[in-house]
């Protein structure tokens, strides 16, 4: 006869279930810092619930996830975290990327996550839901506040969205040749020829390990894109799980720092910046030194 109260039985369910609904909200916020807030989060609201009324607890822990990360993404829109000292890395344009160059972050799946940085919170959460964990349309309907149908056309809007960014058009000559345009005019303090390569709402996404600084708008990265000479450290243009980007290593040969570019229509829309010495380390990024 087993011991295990109600209570324990719930918990134990909800360890079983907790690596399922990080991936989910990681997918969702792109930051594993926030991912584990609102996992979390999701566990306090279970523990303050009758849990003899909920009949599928891995659809409404999902459900949950779903709903904070929706309001976390909601909330990053309305007020975008900002810092005074927001500004690239110190980078040098390398030329053109060898077409033998090593695609990186797989592990990671750094491509998908800036390419879901462009979308709007309902086309991203209809995404990642359905897509990613096969969560039915009127689950998410529920989640949205919308119907089954309407929650299918986001996540088909959202489809395509992603078909057009995903390789191999994703790190063309001409997506190339704009990032280098993008890193010749930082270099040179070219303010008028960063804006000509930004898209009017570029959104720049620094990973850091206490969750991502958002900075939106070309205006506002022009002005705080910024190279510098620092001969100390080596930096390479590269595939970047097939977008272009840069990767910089430090005086002792670590990898410090991963770029990636998102490209459409001749301009930039989102770049990518990961410093979390967590999540390069899990890109398998060679050492230097």
């Amino acid at each position: 006869m087993s011991d295990s109260s109600p209570a324990d039985l719930v918990a134990t369910t909800f360890e079983a279930q907790r690596d399922r609904l990080h991936a989910v909200a990681h997918r969702m916020l792109g930051s594993h810092a926030d991912a584990e807030d609102v996992v979390q989060e999701a566990w306090l609201r279970l523990s303050r619930q009758d849990t003899t009324t909920i009949h599928n607890l891995a659809g409404w822990l999902t459900t949950v996830v779903g709903r904070i990360s929706l309001d976390v993404l909601r909330s990053r829109q309305t007020h975008p975290e900002a810092s005074d000292d927001d500004r690239l890395p110190e980078l040098v344009d390398d030329g053109p990327a060898p077409e033998d160059d090593v695609t990186l972050a797989d592990s990671v799946g750094l491509a998908l996550l800036v390419v879901l940085e462009t979308l709007r919170p309902g086309e991203r959460l209809a995404f990642v839901l359905h897509d990613l964990f096969a969560v039915p349309f009127d689950e998410i309907g529920q989640i949205l506040g919308k119907s089954p149908d309407a929650a299918k056309m986001l996540a088909s809007r959202a489809r395509r969205k992603v078909q057009a960014s995903e390789r191999p058009t994703a790190a063309g000559r001409e997506q190339r040749e704009v990032v280098h345009a993008f890193l010749a005019a930082a270099r040179r303090g070219d303010f008028e020829g960063l804006l000509r390569v930004l898209d009017p709402e570029v959104r720049l996404t620094v990973d850091t390990p206490d969750g991502p600084v958002v900075t939106i708008g070309a205006t506002q990265v022009a002005a705080g894109a910024r190279l510098g000479a620092d001969a100390a450290a080596r930096r390479r243009a590269l595939l970047v799980d097939g977008l272009p980007g840069v990767v910089s290593w430090g005086e002792d040969g670590a990898p410090l720092s991963v770029l990636a570019f998102t490209v459409a229509d001749g301009r930039i829309i989102a770049i990518t910046l990961v410093t979390d010495r967590a999540v390069l380390a899990s890109m398998n990024l060679p050492y230097l030194g």
